[in-house]
This record gives structure tokens, C-alpha cells and sequence, in this order.
């Protein structure tokens, strides 16, 4: 039913003074006091069901009627007895002052039903915005989820940091993009005659993206709550999104790897087969037959091909992840005079000076360290001149610190925090041959050992990367 206009409840209210007043006056014949409780009654039940205006005016038109026609002289407006103007101001006092209680309480109830109704509301958008399970970006529908919570006509939720702009019911979004564009630049709130009604939605002080209302209005308490949860669930879709992001990150790069991993092994069947016939063939040959030589180079050949292979397949378990690291007690200088010795071939006319005690130790896995020594080796020839000098150094300071210097180009330095990521090739790196995996592999194993991998360049000192790795006890 439609709700009965002010004016009509209190013309109702009046009515109901006057009614009783036409009972009693004409009809039944009681004593004034009976006619006083009945209109304290009915301002009673007046105020509870509408409110204090027209329970004050059922009082005061209960006040003129008790006086006029109960009060003698009965039909003037004047009163004889004494104790009549007392009981007079006794009903006028009481009938006001319940009907202004009675008012207050049926207010307050009204509030703290319309609180009840604020909390439900906020509450199943909650559940909306944070405990709903999305298989898309919960961005897209947050708009609609406000709107229906609150039955608001139109609403639109704009993220700052990726544009992103949803919208539900009657609001058009070019006409209010603009607005939550500069709202949540400003971090302030907006209105305007057009009914639409803009403020910003903040996360730990800072404005991150804004709320457009139109067609209703929130109360501040409820509006603040609102673009909290909303806050909440525009962060809670980054965290997603990024999740996302991640898993198929991972996902393709263990594709990739194991991809490569099952190539890598094809390779090494038919080069072990040709190995063993390079063996063979130079075992059948006379010293000074001139095809020896070339035998040799196909063997020198398939030897280097089958170190890469191995490597290539060592270094996609790192990738991967899908390593597991042996540590041991070993001599540093032990292992790089055979990474040394494994590389010597691809040196490419450049010198190298080692400076590596004899007695340094180093707790880690012998093979991933000899791979990680042979990647920075050959990051040192790739990147410097031929004939230049390259340096292996050892040392200790708490860590035990491995250091490879070359004399090439120095590395920008908006590169050198970069050049550690997988596939990254700098400007350098784009004129040599490369995967963009071999600073990676050597970081990884880095952290595999619980130990760093940095690097220092200018063009006075060269580059050198430092491989720092927990210290082993000296050797006896």
C-alpha cells in the first residue's frame, strides 16, 4: 500500500481526537478523568504508528476538546475550578510528553532498523565483492554487485592503475568517465544538479580509483563502508590477476623446459653413437695419415657438442626447478682449473689469470658450480674483445666470493639490474649470439646454495661478477 501523505496523517490524527470526543460527548456518559486516559491512549497509539508530529497533534486537539466540552463550563474555553486548570495541565503535560516519547522510540527504532537493513546490505555485498569465487576478473561485475545490494539505479567502479571501467543500471559510462578519471586523480568527491554523485575509493590513503552513484544516496557511514569493501575487492582482483599471471608463467615455463629437456636428450643418443665412431675411426689410424687430423676435429667437435647438451640440460632443471642440489666439501681451485680446462676451447684467443688459494673450500654442489663458473666464462669471452684478458679470483670473507672479470663495454646501469632475468639481452647483447639464459642459471644456482650473484662495471675496471657462496672449513 502506498504510504498515507504528512498532511493526511494529521488530519487523521485531529480526526481521531475529534472522534473520541463525539463518543463520549454524545454517546456515553463517563467521568473526565476516563475521557483523559482514553485520549492519552490514543496519542499513544498515534505517536507509535506515525511519529511525533502527528501525535503532537492529536494532543493538542485532544487538550481543546477535554477543555471545551468535558471541563466545565462545559462549551467555553474557560475553566472554573481551580483543581480543573490543574487537571488540564496534567493531561496537556502528559499527552505531549508521551507523544513526544513515544515519537522518539518509534524514531529510533526506525534507525536502528534501517541500520539493520545498511549491515545485511553491506554484508551480502561482502560476500559478493570477497568470498565469491571468479573464473574472470571480478572487476567486471562489481559495479552491478553495489548497485544491487544498495537498489541504487546506476553505478560505476573505475580502477585507476589499469583503466579498467565497469558500470550497471541507467548510468552511461562516457558521460561519467571523465568525472572518476579526475576523482580519483584528486582523491576527492564530486556532485553535480545531474543526480550523479562521484567520490573516491581509497586502499591504505590512497585514492586508487573511484565510485559513481546515480539516482540514490548513501549515507556517509554506509558510503564510506561501501567504497572500503570495494577498495578491498579491486585489490583482491589484482592479487588474482597476478596469480594468474603467474601460474601461466610457470606453466609455460615448465612446458618449455621439459620441451627442451626431452630434445636435449634426443641429441645426446646419435652424438654418443658418433663419438664412439670417432673413437674408433682415429684408433685405426696410422699417426701420420692425413685423415687422422680431421677425425680429430670431429671428435674435438662432437666433445664440445656434448658438453653444451649436457649443460643445456643441467641448466633447464634449474630452470625448472626440478634440481636437487648434492652439497659437499670441495676445493674451489679444484673446480675451476676443470671448468677452466672444459672451456679452453671456446677461449677465443683471450688470456686468463687465476688468483684462487689452494686451501679455500667451499660447501656447495660440484657440478652446478663448475656449470655456473662455465656460463660466466662464457659470458666474459662473448662480451669482451679477443685477446683481451679475463680473471678468475677466489677469496673469503664469511662467504666464500668467486669473481670473473672481463675488459669489454661497461654495462649501462639501468641494464645491470636487469641482465640477471631470464632471456633479457641488453643492447649489447643483441650483436652477440645468445639465449639470454646463462646469468640466469648462474643467479638461480646462486640461490640454490643460499648465496648472491653480483656484478660491478665501468669503463675503467671492466665488468666482474661476483658468485658468493657459504664457506666450507679450510682443507688440511
Amino acid at each position: 500500500m502506498p504510504r498515507t501523505p504528512p498532511l493526511g496523517r494529521i488530519a487523521a490524527a485531529i480526526g481521531a481526537a475529534g472522534a473520541i470526543t463525539v463518543i463520549y460527548f454524545l454517546y456515553l456518559s463517563v467521568n473526565p478523568t476516563t475521557v483523559a486516559l482514553t485520549y492519552v491512549l490514543a496519542v499513544l497509539i498515534i505517536a507509535g504508528s506515525w511519529g511525533i508530529v502527528e501525535a503532537t497533534a492529536a494532543a493538542i486537539t485532544a487538550m481543546l476538546c477535554f477543555n471545551f466540552f468535558f471541563l466545565p463550563p462545559i462549551g467555553a474555553w474557560t475553566v472554573a475550578d481551580p483543581q480543573n486548570w490543574v487537571a488540564l495541565f496534567v493531561f496537556m503535560v502528559t499527552a505531549i510528553v508521551v507523544s513526544q516519547l513515544s515519537g522518539r522510540a518509534r524514531q529510533r527504532n526506525i534507525e536502528a532498523l534501517a541500520r539493520q537493513d545498511d549491515l545485511e546490505r553491506l554484508y551480502a555485498l561482502s560476500r559478493s565483492l570477497l568470498l565469491t569465487e571468479s573464473r574472470g576478473d571480478t572487476r567486471v561485475p562489481m559495479a552491478k554487485h553495489i548497485a544491487d545490494a544498495f537498489q541504487l539505479p546506476g553505478v560505476a567502479v573505475y580502477e585507476q592503475q589499469t583503466g579498467a571501467l565497469s558500470a550497471a543500471g541507467s548510468i552511461e559510462p562516457h558521460l561519467v568517465d571523465e568525472r572518476l578519471r579526475e576523482v580519483a586523480r584528486r582523491g576527492v568527491s564530486f556532485a553535480d544538479g545531474s543526480g550523479v554523485f562521484v567520490t573516491a575509493i581509497r586502499l591504505g590513503g590512497a585514492p586508487i580509483g573511484s565510485l559513481a552513484i546515480a539516482g540514490g544516496r548513501l549515507s556517509d557511514t554506509v558510503l564510506q563502508s561501501v567504497t572500503n569493501l570495494t577498495a578491498i575487492g579491486l585489490e583482491r582482483a589484482r592479487g588474482q590477476a597476478a596469480t594468474a599471471r603467474a601460474e601461466a608463467a610457470r606453466e609455460s615455463s615448465e612446458l618449455r623446459a621439459a620441451v627442451l629437456d626431452a630434445a636435449a636428450h634426443e641429441f645426446k643418443t646419435p652424438l654418443t653413437s658418433m663419438k664412439a665412431a670417432a673413437t674408433a675411426l682415429r684408433s685405426g689410424m696410422p699417426e701420420t695419415d692425413a685423415r687422422r687430423e680431421l677425425v680429430e676435429i670431429v671428435a674435438e667437435g662432437l666433445d664440445r657438442l656434448q658438453a653444451l647438451v649436457t649443460d643445456a640440460i643441467q641448466m633447464l632443471r634449474i630452470d625448472a626447478g626440478d634440481v636437487v642440489i648434492h652439497r659437499d666439501r670441495h676445493r674451489v681451485a679444484e673446480i675451476a682449473a676443470t671448468a677452466l680446462r672444459e672451456f679452453e676451447p671456446r677461449l677465443n684467443g683471450h688470456r686468463v689469470t687465476t688468483q684462487v688459494p689452494d686451501l679455500l673450500v667451499v660447501d656447495a654442489d660440484r657440478d652446478l658450480l663448475r656449470l655456473a663458473l662455465r656460463q660466466l666464462l662464457d659470458n666474459a669471452v662473448k662480451y669482451s674483445p679477443p685477446g683481451t684478458p679475463i680473471e678468475v679470483r677466489a677469496g673469503s670473507n664469511g662467504m666464500v666470493s668467486i669473481t670473473v672479470r672481463n675488459y669489454g663495454p661497461p654495462i649501462a646501469e639501468h641494464e645491470q639490474l636487469r641482465i640477471f632475468e631470464r632471456f633479457y639481452r641488453g643492447d649489447q647483447a643483441r650483436r652477440v649470439p645468445g639465449t639470454g639464459m646463462g646469468l640466469a642459471i648462474v643467479r638461480q644456482t646462486a640461490h640454490a646454495h643460499g648465496g648472491t650473484l653480483t656484478v660491478s662495471s665501468t669503463a675503467s675496471a671492466g665488468t666482474e661478477f661476483t658468485l658468493s657462496l657459504p664457506h666450507g672449513d679450510s682443507a688440511s
